[in-house]
C-alpha cells in the first residue's frame, strides 16, 4: 500500500476516509515485524502525522485504528523520533488516561466507559510499551512525565478493572522498571509499588490467607487458574522481580518480603491451563524469590502438613519438592538455555539448603541419597546426581558451577563427602576455584549430624578410583613385562616430552601449595621444602 497517499488523507482527508484508509493498511500489515529502510523517512512522517490526527477531536473509532496503525509502526525503533518526544509521549498517555504527577490533578482521568472507548485505552497502552520498549528517548521522557504514578494510580483503583487495560498497564510498568533504574527506585521509596502489586497478585491470584503467611492451598478438585488471571499475574510477577533486583529488606519490611514468599508459595502449587504455562508461572516465582532475603525461605516449609503431602521432620516441603522437579525438568530440556532456565532454580536451592537445614536434609535425601552402586561413573545414569555431576563439567562457567555448589552445599561443603559422589575428575573446578585442592572444608558452620554410609559403599570404598569415583575393572599392567633398562627408557622419554611442552609453554606443570590453592610447579615445591627440612630430626 503507498505510504504517500495515507500520508495525503493524514493531512487533507476526513474523519471517516483516515478509518478507513488505515483499517486496509492495518489489515495488511497487522503481522509486520520487519520494514523496508528506504521507507524509513516517509515512516516516520506518518508517525507525525498519526499523532497529529490523534491531537485532534475525533471519535473513538478512529483513534483506536490510529493507534493500532502507529502500534504497526512503532515496531521499527529507526522510526520512532516523534513518537518519543515529550509531545509525543504525553498524547499517548492522554489516550491511555495516564497522568503523571507534574500535569496536575490526579494521576488517573476517569476510566474507559464503553467498549469503544476501553480499545482506545489498550492501543494507547500497546504503543507505549512498543514505544518505551525501542526507544531510550521516550523512556527518558516516561520517566520525565512521571508514568509509573499514573499506572499505580490505575492499579490502585481498577481492582475489577477489564483484562486487557490491566495486562498492559502492568507490561508497561513492568518495562520502565526493567529499562530505568531511577523509575525503579522511585516505584519501590516513593509509590509504594512492591505492596501494591503484592495487592495485585493477592486479589488476581485469589490468594485467602488461614495463617500469618499461610495462603488457603488449592482444591485439588478446583479448575486451573483462568488464563487471563495467569496472563496478569506473569507481568506482577516480572515487575515485582524488577522492584526487588536490589536489597530491599529496609525499605520494604520483613512482613512485606515475607507475604510475597507466601505468595511465591501460593504459585508454586497452583496449576494453568497448559503445562508449559505452568511451567513459565513457576520461574517467575522462582526468579523472585531468589530476589528475597534467604531467611524468609522458612515461609515454603512452615505450614501445616496435610494428607498426602510431602513431609520432612514436621516441615511442610511440598513447595522445595516442586521446585526439585523444576530443576529436573530443566536439566532434561533438551537444547535449553541452561544459563537461564536453570541456574537461578539451582542457585535458590543452593542458598536454602546453605541456610535451613531442614530443607538441606530433604534435598539431600533426594538428590545425594546414601551410595549403593559403586561400579558406574557418578556422570552416568539417569538419576538426579548423574544428571548434576554431568552439569559440573559443563561448557558453560556459570552453570557448572551452580550444580557443583548446589552439590557441595548439600555435602556441608565437606570435600570427603563432595569426592565420594562425585569423584575428584568432576570436582576439580570447584575444588580450584575454592583453593581446596589439599581438602578441607567450605567456610559456611553447619549441624554435626553425621552421614552413614551404607555396606555396600564401606567394603567397595579401598577399591574406588579416587579421580573416577568408581570401582574400576582390573587393568592390565602395561610395564610388567618390561625390564627395569626399558622402564628407565619410557620414564626418561616422559619426562623429556613434559620438558618440551613446559618450554614451549604449551603446559604449565602445577603444584598445590599448603592453602590448597595451585602455583606453578617450582613455586609449589619451594614451599614445601623448608617444611620438609623443619620436619627431619637428628
Amino acid at each position: 500500500m503507498d505510504l504517500n497517499s495515507i500520508l495525503s488523507q493524514l493531512e487533507n482527508g476526513n474523519e471517516e476516509e483516515i478509518e478507513t484508509l488505515l483499517h486496509q493498511y492495518n489489515g495488511e500489515n497487522n503481522g509486520t515485524f520487519t520494514f523496508d529502510p528506504k521507507e524509513e523517512d516517509i515512516r516516520s512522517r506518518l508517525c507525525q502525522g498519526l499523532l497529529s490526527v490523534l491531537g485532534r477531536q475525533i471519535g473513538p473509532r478512529c483513534q483506536s485504528t490510529c493507534l493500532e496503525t502507529l502500534r504497526i509502526l512503532s515496531r521499527d525503533k529507526r522510526v520512532l523520533g516523534p513518537v518519543g518526544t515529550r509531545e509525543g509521549m504525553l498524547v499517548l498517555a492522554g489516550l491511555a488516561r495516564l497522568r503523571g504527577a507534574e500535569e496536575g490533578g490526579d494521576s488517573l482521568q476517569k476510566e474507559a466507559q464503553t467498549e469503544e472507548e476501553e480499545r482506545v485505552v489498550v492501543e494507547a497502552l500497546k504503543c507505549l510499551c512498543n514505544v518505551v520498549y525501542n526507544s531510550a528517548a521516550a523512556q527518558q521522557v516516561g520517566a520525565d512525565v512521571q508514568l509509573a504514578r499514573g499506572l499505580c494510580a490505575r492499579l490502585h483503583a481498577a481492582r475489577a478493572g477489564r483484562h486487557e487495560v490491566g495486562l498492559f498497564s502492568l507490561r508497561l510498568l513492568f518495562l520502565l522498571s526493567a529499562l530505568r533504574p531511577d523509575v525503579r527506585g522511585g516505584l519501590r521509596r516513593e509509590l509504594r509499588a512492591v505492596g501494591l502489586l503484592t495487592e495485585v497478585l493477592e486479589h488476581t491470584l485469589d490468594v485467602r490467607w488461614v495463617g500469618p503467611y499461610e495462603a488457603a492451598p488449592p482444591d485439588p478438585q478446583a479448575q486451573p487458574i483462568p488464563t487471563e488471571d495467569n496472563e496478569r499475574a506473569m507481568e506482577a510477577l516480572k515487575a515485582l522481580f524488577n522492584l526487588t533486583l536490589s536489597d530491599s529488606s529496609d525499605e520494604d519490611g520483613d512482613h512485606q518480603l515475607r507475604l510475597i514468599t507466601a505468595i511465591m508459595r501460593h504459585v508454586l502449587m497452583l496449576k494453568t491451563q497448559t503445562e508449559d504455562k505452568t511451567e513459565e508461572a513457576h520461574s517467575h516465582a522462582i526468579n523472585l524469590l531468589s530476589n528475597l532475603p534467604v531467611s524468609c525461605l522458612d515461609v515454603l516449609i512452615n505450614v501445616p502438613v496435610q494428607g498426602g503431602q510431602e513431609e520432612y521432620h514436621g516441615k511442610n516441603m511440598e513447595a522445595v519438592q516442586v521446585l526439585l522437579d523444576f530443576m529436573e525438568k530443566r536439566i532434561d530440556k533438551q537444547g535449553a538455555n541452561f544459563k537461564e532456565g536453570l541456574t537461578p532454580v539451582l542457585s535458590l536451592l543452593t542458598e536454602g539448603s546453605r541456610h535451613h537445614r531442614e530443607i538441606r536434609r530433604y534435598i539431600k535425601k533426594q538428590v545425594l541419597p546414601p551410595l549403593k552402586e559403586v561400579k558406574v561413573r557418578p556422570e552416568i545414569g539417569s538419576t538426579v546426581r548423574n544428571k548434576l555431576v554431568r552439569l559440573m563439567t559443563h561448557v558453560d562457567m556459570g552453570v557448572k558451577q551452580s550444580a557443583a555448589e548446589f552439590l557441595f552445599v548439600l555435602c556441608k561443603e565437606s570435600v570427603d563427602n563432595l569426592l565420594k559422589y562425585t569423584g575428584y575428575g568432576n570436582a576439580a573446578g570447584l575444588l580450584v576455584a575454592r583453593g581446596l585442592l589439599a581438602g578441607g572444608r567450605g567456610e559456611t558452620q553447619y549441624s554435626e549430624d553425621e552421614d552413614s554410609d551404607t555396606e555396600e559403599y564401606k567394603s567397595a570404598k579401598p577399591y574406588i578410583n579416587p579421580i573416577t569415583g568408581h570401582v574400576e575393572e582390573p587393568m592390565p599392567n602395561p610395564i610388567e613385562e618390561m625390564t627395569e633398562e626399558q622402564k628407565e627408557y619410557e620414564a626418561q622419554k616422559l619426562v623429556n616430552m613434559f620438558d618440551k611442552l613446559s618450554r614451549q609453554e604449551l603446559i604449565r606443570p602445577m603444584g598445590v601449595r599448603k592453602d590448597g590453592t595451585l602455583a606453578p610447579l617450582e613455586e609449589a615445591l619451594h614451599q614445601a621444602a623448608p617444611d620438609s627440612c623443619s620436619s627431619d630430626s637428628d
